[in-house]
């Protein structure tokens, strides 16, 4: 259940990310503004210590919106590598097509009346073997 909100959730928040009110920005305005969150974490990058670890929520984000970005540019615009991002993206979607919590292994067990009924039958007739009680 956990994974279809999450797949759902996912794919809302790609579409949010394309209302149009970003378009109704000036390019210029918005340019800057890319220039000023890029510096910015350019700053904020030299001052720690060791590698950035992104949270789930971060990963989401920034695999959401490449969408919005063509891919010839993703390697200017995101901290991480193309191949990441497409790993996170991946990772997100497959959780929608991930059944393994709905599919038992093996053969699924024996009702518990047959299986009396078996004994039963096994236990009045001795010398009919399992042939014979299987049904063949």
């Amino acid at each position: 259940m956990l994974s279809v909100i999450v797949s759902l959730l996912y794919k809302v928040t790609r579409k949010l990310l394309t209302v149009p009110s970003v378009l109704v920005r000036h390019g210029t305005a918005k340019d800057a503004e890319l220039l000023v969150l890029r510096h910015e974490n350019a700053v904020l990058r030299r001052q720690l210590p060791g590698p950035v670890r992104y949270e789930p929520a971060d990963r989401f984000w920034f695999a959401a919106l490449s969408g919005l970005i063509p891919r010839r540019h993703w390697l200017k615009v995101f901290p991480v590598t193309p191949g990441t991002l497409l790993a996170w993206h991946r990772r997100f979607i497959a959780v929608k097509w991930d059944d393994t919590a709905r599919r038992g292994t093996g053969r699924p067990p024996t009702p518990a009346a047959i299986k009396k009924l078996v004994l039963r039958l096994a236990r009045e007739n001795p010398t009919w073997g399992y042939r014979r009680i299987q049904g063949n």
